[in-house]
């Protein structure tokens, strides 16, 4: 009886799957990504074919540690999607940044001259050993006489002597170039380590009536990205228009290097929910404002800017009550969120760095004016204050301010504490003079029965020495009493705006090219004998 053979195709068909059972691995490429305040959604394409039936494709190149919860795969061409599962895939080899390729270029480069360094370190040593058993030759060979053994002797010992002073000098290349070549491998630890996330790939089984072509999308959430806005603002001279630079600051350590990546900024938020919202019942109450600490007498009013860690809001020192954090910023109390979609594509590496994008520019109408406050600072500044700009869609964030073509320093917008004006500071001008001094013929302390009178009196002069008018808004204070016993009065404020709430004094002065104003301000405190008061001054 003939022994039954299988066929050799029958075997390596029961050996191996058949051509359509087999997995395709399929690279993809990132062609968007939607990059929220916190997060992002990548979109990466690719295009396959497929044999009639069931396949199993796995997609490459995809981030790591990805959200597996907001995987979304799109295909054309009627496919079928019967399976997905998403794997991290730590053995893929990462496409190095090309300062890593340089500093790897940079490290070989060294290495080849240690070694070249180190063999001429290796000829000395031969020559030493040399030299050394030839000394010991001469010793033996009584056949020399005195004088030809001398001669022998010193020519080695000065030939000894140059090995050895060389051997010194390459053993201090040496020790250079590991010094140069451990630096190098540290800065190259580092520039990897910026990128060193576990790449993704996924697994999707397919079904296809037929052997077809297609495109598939798959989009996906990460968290290690995001973005915040900063701005620049320049003018050029007074009364021209504000040249304003929308900006934003754009980080990723996906693992992958964006790579002409049509971006699209949100400040949605990537982890809202899909399903619908619930109803609440919507109960009532009576209010109860909450008590707010000592701020230092310190009231916000219109408009304002950032100073340091002090707010400047119309010319006023003050302090914040609600703090900035540019990476978590919140934004949207309407709910509704915005999107800029930057037209040009951008490459940001996976270094977890900010890299910027412009978003907008704009160029505003402005109105300029000069502010001081004489108590805190005698100097006199210039602000350029813009309107109507909540169309801008702004969010916190800072600012760089340029004016007449230098840099001028930093400030903050906080959209939060702004009202329908919003003024940038251009720095000092110091041909605007203003001086604030104690009228010490005025200031006076009486004892009248049981209470104390405290009469406070400062004379302000503001000088343009400038060769054009100017506008200027000068603040002051007096101070407001919070208890009956304590009362202010007799206040003189030279035909300034008195708030009373608040203490503030506001002159808007005209003043000619080279004209000089006075100003006086006085008050008196009241109060009982034995009593000491605090914030008089």
């Amino acid at each position: 009886m003939k022994p039954n053979y299988i066929p050799l195709a029958a075997a390596l068909m029961l050996l191996f799957p058949s051509a359509s059972q087999a997995q395709i691995h399929q690279k993809t490429t990132i062609e968007s990504a939607v990059v929220f305040l916190n997060g992002a959604e990548l979109t990466n394409t690719a295009r396959i074919s497929l044999p009639p039936g069931e396949s199993e494709v796995a997609f490459t190149d995809l981030a790591g540690n990805l959200d597996q919860k907001k995987i979304n795969l799109s295909a054309n061409n009627n496919l079928t999607v019967e399976s997905i599962t998403f794997q991290n895939n730590y053995l893929i080899n990462e496409d190095h940044s090309g300062h890593v390729n340089m500093l790897k270029d940079s490290i070989d480069i060294m290495n080849r001259q240690r070694s070249l360094v180190n063999n001429k370190l290796t000829v000395i040593d031969e020559q030493l050993s040399v030299l050394q058993n030839n000394r010991k030759v001469g010793g033996d060979n009584t056949g020399l006489s005195i004088a030809e053994l001398q001669h022998m002797l010193d020519l080695l010992s000065n030939k000894m002597n140059d090995y050895l002073n060389g051997k010194i000098t390459i053993q201090e290349q040496l020790g250079k170039i590991d010094e140069h070549i451990s630096r190098l491998n540290q800065q190259m630890n580092e520039e990897q380590s910026k990128g060193m996330q576990a790449r993704g790939q996924l697994l999707v089984k397919f079904y296809a009536q037929q052997a077809t072509r297609a495109d598939v999308a798959i989009n996906y959430i990460i968290s290690d990205a995001g973005w915040a806005p900063s701005y620049d603002v320049r003018v050029e001279k007074v009364n021209d228009p504000v040249q304003f630079y929308y900006k934003a600051n754009v980080h990723q350590n996906s693992g992958l290097n964006w790579n002409k990546v049509h971006i699209t900024l949100s400040t949605g938020n990537p982890d809202d929910e899909a399903d619908a919202p619930v109803l609440q019942p919507d109960y009532l109450a009576f209010y109860s404002p909450a008590t707010i600490g000592n701020t230092g007498g310190a009231v916000m009013i219109e408009g304002g800017r950032v100073d340091g860690t002090k707010y400047i809001v119309d010319g006023v020192l003050t302090k914040s009550t609600r703090g900035i954090n540019l990476g978590d910023v919140a934004v949207n109390s309407t709910g509704i969120n915005t999107e800029f979609k930057i037209d040009l594509p951008y490459s940001i590496p996976s270094d977890g760095q900010q890299h910027t994008i412009l978003v907008k520019k704009y160029e505003l109408p402005a109105t300029y004016r000069y502010y001081a406050i004489p108590k805190l600072d005698e100097s006199v500044f210039l602000q350029a204050q813009v309107t109507n700009w909540e169309d801008l869609n702004l969010l916190p964030g800072q600012t760089n301010i340029y004016y007449d073509g230098s840099y001028v320093g930093q400030g903050e917008i906080d959209t939060h504490l702004t009202d329908d004006t919003l003024s940038f500071s251009l720095g000092k001008d110091k041909k605007i003079v203003i001086k604030r001094e104690l009228d010490k013929e005025l200031r006076s302390v009486k004892m009248i029965g049981t209470n104390v009178r405290k009469t406070f009196a400062y004379n302000i002069s503001i000088r343009n020495t400038r060769k054009e008018a100017a506008n200027i808004v000068i603040l002051d204070q007096v101070p407001v009493s919070k208890d009956d016993n304590i009362v202010v009065e007799d206040i003189e404020s030279d035909k300034g705006d008195l708030d009373n709430s608040t203490g503030y004094v506001k002159w808007d002065l005209a003043l000619k090219a080279n004209e000089t104003k006075k100003l006086k301000l006085s008050y008196t405190v009241k109060y009982s004998r034995g009593k000491t008061v605090t914030g008089l001054q």
